[in-house]
């Protein structure tokens, strides 16, 4: 099935420039099943998203269409074909 990942600039710079992949997925993939295959074709935005554990970084924020990961089943929700996966660096400041 097919996935649309939309990335902010910083994390396309680190995806050949490409602001928008579109990425083949197994039939039920889940969230973590779409980062491996971003880490295969882009290692560097892979390090940016993921720590040395695998885990997403904490000031990484996932969404499936308009939900938050944090707020479905984390790394674990379901793919469905088709949706839009953002993937954006919390902003903080002052």
């Amino acid at each position: 099935m097919r996935v649309d990942l939309r990335l902010n600039p910083g994390l396309a710079e680190l995806a050949g420039h490409h602001p928008r992949l579109t990425v083949e997925v197994p039939d039920g993939a889940s969230v973590d099943d779409l980062l491996a295959v971003v880490a295969s074709d882009h290692p560097a935005l892979a390090r940016r998203v993921r720590d040395e554990q695998g885990r997403i970084r904490r000031h990484v924020n996932v969404f499936v269409g308009t939900d938050n990961i944090r707020d479905l089943d984390g790394p674990a929700t379901v793919l469905a074909n088709g949706v839009e996966v953002a993937i954006l660096p919390a902003v903080s400041g002052g």
